[in-house]
């Protein structure tokens, strides 16, 4: 038994005892203004109440679920956007009310003022009991003579000798209160993440809701890309060739042969043009991927990347466009980002379907150093994956070798 760690879990239970008896001031706050949503005011009143009393049950998250593995998240919907006027209050106002966890929240300032206390304070003050025990053959006569309370849990002490009964029921009470403390701790922070965790539907919501968002933000880039690379480059060749078009019709009847020259450059800005648009529409969505599937697009990456790359696929059919899409943009993304930076002499991709996932695994011998957290493919490749519920994994230490692995849950056809 560590006793100065358990003393100081005990003592770590007043902040939690502090809260709870400021969740009892905003429990009833916010119950006071649901009451006057019939008459109005409780319009302007519920949001500030709620902000206020989740402000205070979030502290409570993040001091109980320091305690558990993965911690407590917070389970709020995603506030609506603020427009002004009676419409935003009462948007606002909906929002809170129809969210599971602003009830759940109430529950939680509910119960946590009586079970709560009781599971935080209980350990603390049978410690301070128990030191009260051992300090009684000092006090006693103090207490006495003083006319104070002598008793000490069934002992009356009046003398030396019952003063040291107290000191022995001091011992034991003392050890209960630091053998409990981290027990009742945890089952306090047990009943928070019962009370206060996201349930399953708000988290597919909270995930869904910010998977949108992801997506949202990578079509419009995406759109924004096509738009650049259309104006800044089969576009501009276009318009050069309806105006070589133009020179070589005035020019045709006074000079033949400049008329012939302009013309040959205009077949090669077509055939560049041509060349520039099957790029772009590679970028969209591979033809090769759409007529042969994932496995042959990924080989063709293969023979097209500049790297010594080497494919194994083993997928008994074919997942649905969106997601094989996914699949082939990520591992292009991969091979990409490897080209660039880390320099391997080889490079493995392994494809494969089990247990309802379409995975990849691209492995290289360049000199790692991967980080999703210092830079933006990778960051775009989580993205991309989250819209279909896909995970990437990242093992790359400093000097290799760097294994990125993704899965897809998919069905195949």
């Amino acid at each position: 038994m560590n006793i100065a760690k358990d003393a100081r879990t005990a003592v770590a239970g007043l902040p939690l005892a502090g809260l709870a008896v400021v969740e009892v001031f905003f429990f009833s706050l916010l119950v006071t203004a649901m009451s006057l949503l019939g008459a109005g005011i409780g319009l302007f009143l519920i949001p500030a109440a709620a902000i206020a009393a989740r402000g205070t049950v979030n502290i409570t998250r993040r001091l109980a679920g320091a305690r558990l593995e993965g911690g407590i998240p917070e389970p709020y919907l995603p506030e609506p956007p603020r427009e002004g006027g009676l419409k935003s209050w009462w948007a606002r106002t909906q929002w809170i009310l129809t969210d599971p966890a602003t009830w759940r929240d109430l529950a939680w300032m509910l119960v946590n003022p009586v079970v709560g206390l009781v599971l935080v304070l209980l350990p603390l003050t049978l410690i301070a009991f128990g030191v009260f025990g051992l300090l009684m053959p000092l006090l006693w006569e103090d207490i006495s003579g003083s006319g104070g309370n002598n008793w000490y849990w069934f002992v009356k002490v009046t003398d030396s000798q019952s003063a040291l009964y107290a000191l022995g029921l001091g011992i034991p009470t003392l050890l209960i209160g630091l053998v409990s403390a981290p027990a009742l701790m945890r089952a306090h922070a047990q009943l928070a993440r019962t009370l206060l965790a996201p349930t399953e539907t708000a988290r597919k919501v909270l995930h869904l809701t910010r998977t949108r968002s992801e997506v949202v933000s990578s079509s419009a880039a995406e759109l924004r890309r096509i738009e650049r690379d259309l104006h800044d480059g089969a576009q501009a060749r276009l318009v050069a060739l309806g105006m070589n078009l133009g020179v070589a019709e005035q020019l045709l009847a006074k000079d033949p042969e400049a008329v012939r020259a302009i013309l040959a450059d205009t077949r090669k800005a077509s055939a560049s043009a041509l060349t520039e648009l099957r790029d772009l529409i590679r970028g969209i969505h591979p033809p090769v991927l759409a007529d042969r599937g994932l496995a042959d697009a990924v080989r063709a990456l293969a023979l097209d990347s500049p790297l010594d790359v080497s494919v194994t696929a083993e997928l008994p059919g074919r997942a649905d466009a969106p997601v094989e899409s996914a699949v082939y943009f990520a591992v292009s993304e991969i091979l990409t980002n490897a080209a660039k930076h880390a320099a391997p002499t080889h490079v493995d991709v392994d494809l494969w379907y089990a247990d309802g996932r379409i995975r990849a695994q691209v492995s290289d011998d360049g000199h790692g150093g991967a980080d999703p957290s210092r830079g933006t493919g990778l960051r775009g490749i989580e993205r991309r994956l989250a819209a279909f519920d896909g995970v990437l994994a990242v093992h790359s230490p400093v000097g290799g070798p760097t294994t990125l692995t993704l899965e897809i849950p998919c069905a195949l056809s």
